[in-house]
């Protein structure tokens, strides 16, 4: 009697542990059978980042290949100063946008390009077909004192819409593009006043494309200009990007 009685405790304990190990298991299979909803937002931040270039090796090389051909040929045709054309500082910012895949640049840059080289484009094809110029600035590709291979260069105008494009449905459309560009206008007109002449007239500080008129003293035609370009060049231009492209999936690999 004795030794029943003494592994009586023993056998309590072994009975409690089994129905401990029963009420866990049930409670497991009840959580297993149970459809744990993940967040879109936790589901992206998740999900493992691309491993591959948005952009191409090839075109990345291709963008620095021709600021080395590029570069030298328009600084000594043209001077230092007419890097400061807009047109030309997209090519430069661009360029570095390909190489570093960095969607910000190249969301600014097509927010800064679409339009203005889509009416350099109809202002030279109107020049070719039709013998005169729309609202002008192509002048100098119909000029014979000027190389004719330093003047086909300029036909960038016509490609780059296009690679922008591309570009952007590569990587998405960065929202902040417009913001960003409008902080690039605004030091590049001002200085753009202080580099050119009347003749040169440096994205029309002087004199604008249409009336070909000066608005008022020199601070309010540059604001006059900054104004048209942040508001009627470069707002739709960002609205309409941001209904075509995505944002950048994972902003930290393009910044």
């Amino acid at each position: 009697m004795a030794t029943v009685s003494a592994g009586l405790p023993m056998i309590a304990i072994v009975q409690q542990n089994d129905i401990a190990t029963l009420h866990a298991a049930q409670v497991l299979s009840v959580f297993a059978r149970r459809s744990v909803t993940i967040p879109p937002r936790c589901r992206r931040m998740a999900s493992p980042a691309p491993t591959r270039d948005r952009v191409p090796a090839w075109l990345r090389w291709t963008a620095l290949l021709w600021l080395f051909v590029w570069v030298p040929a328009y600084w000594h045709t043209w001077g230092p100063a007419n890097f400061l054309h807009l047109c030309d500082v997209a090519v430069f910012l661009t360029c570095i946008g390909l190489w570093s895949n960095n969607s910000l640049l190249l969301s600014s840059q097509a927010v800064g390009s679409l339009l203005i080289d889509a009416v350099w484009a109809l202002d030279a094809a109107s020049r070719f077909f039709a013998g005169r110029h729309l609202i002008g600035g192509t002048e100098y590709l119909f000029d014979p004192n000027f190389p004719l291979w330093v003047r086909l260069l300029s036909l960038f105008h016509v490609l780059m819409p296009f690679l922008l494009l591309w570009a952007l449905h590569r990587t998405g459309y960065d929202r902040r593009g417009w913001i960003t560009q409008c902080l690039i206008v605004v030091p590049i007109v001002v200085l753009s006043r202080f580099a050119s002449t009347p003749e040169t007239n440096i994205n029309f500080v002087y004199t604008d494309p249409f009336f070909h008129r000066a608005w008022g003293p020199a601070p309010l035609h540059l604001a006059a200009v900054i104004v048209f370009l942040i508001f009627v060049a470069y707002l739709p231009i960002h609205l309409l990007l941001k209904r075509l492209f995505p944002p950048p999936q994972n902003s930290a690999i393009f910044s």
